[in-house]
């Protein structure tokens, strides 16, 4: 009866999980049901396999939590068949451009930002084909209005599920939004000023979830605001999937 009531316990937990409630408070329960044991982490794997493998549902935030949690501290059985179900991340990643995405998904699987923001800048630097028109390794913004929708989405996604929904373009674009297009409030909102004075690559850029939110992934703002400008009105933003 004891393990009945657990039981129930458990998936009245997991039942509370929906979208409406804030991240904050979603990552809590998801911890403190993971730290129930393999009855709360089957049940949280469930949870994740419904959503994504049986009802091809789109991938939230809320699916980042839970892959999170059981990557980093799942039981070895859990994680096993984590991986079985989703042995290359939760996105499904399907370039116009045919760019192969996955190593950006697995570094910002183990959360490696610093390794997933140079090769966010790569892939920003080949869709505006740049290769094929200079040896230069960076975007003016009359290259931004060329990126593709899909890919900017694909890019924006796996930063924002893998990140508890801190970073990415969009995040970014919010928080510039918020402060009414006000540069200097932006740049120390994000954590790229500090009293004034922009932080230093890499060091002093923090390369972590204790990061601010829209700190990365990063713009060389010293070359002007014209670039990142030019991203936050590309009309990307304007797709019904990232309202």
């Amino acid at each position: 009866m004891e393990d009945l009531n657990y039981h129930s316990r458990v998936l009245e937990q997991v039942a509370s999980l929906d979208m409406s409630v804030d991240k904050s408070k979603q990552l809590k329960i998801i911890e403190k049901i993971s730290q129930s044991g393999k009855v709360g982490q089957e049940a949280l794997l469930h949870l994740l396999v419904d959503r994504c493998v049986v009802k091809k549902q789109h991938v939230e935030g809320l699916d980042g939590l839970i892959f999170e949690c059981l990557y980093f501290n799942g039981i070895d059985d859990i994680k096993q068949r984590l991986n079985s179900y989703f042995s290359c991340g939760l996105i499904k990643l399907n370039s116009s451009f045919k760019l192969n995405y996955q190593p950006l998904q697995d570094s910002l699987i183990i959360h490696d930002f610093e390794e997933a923001d140079k090769l966010t800048q790569s892939y920003l630097c080949l869709l505006a084909s740049l290769s094929q028109k200079s040896s230069r390794d960076w975007l003016y913004f009359t290259d931004v209005f060329s990126l593709p929708c899909e890919d900017l989405y694909i890019l924006d996604k796996l930063w924002r599920i893998y990140s508890r929904d801190k970073f990415g373009f969009s995040i970014q674009r919010k928080i510039w939004l918020s402060t009414n297009y006000n540069w200097e409030l932006f740049w120390s909102i994000i954590g790229w000023h500090i009293n004034g004075i922009p932080v230093r690559y890499p060091r002093e850029f923090t390369w972590n979830l204790n990061a601010p939110d829209g700190h990365l992934p990063l713009f060389n703002q010293l070359r002007g605001v014209q670039v990142i400008s030019a991203l936050f009105n590309h009309r990307v933003w304007s797709k019904d999937e990232l309202l």
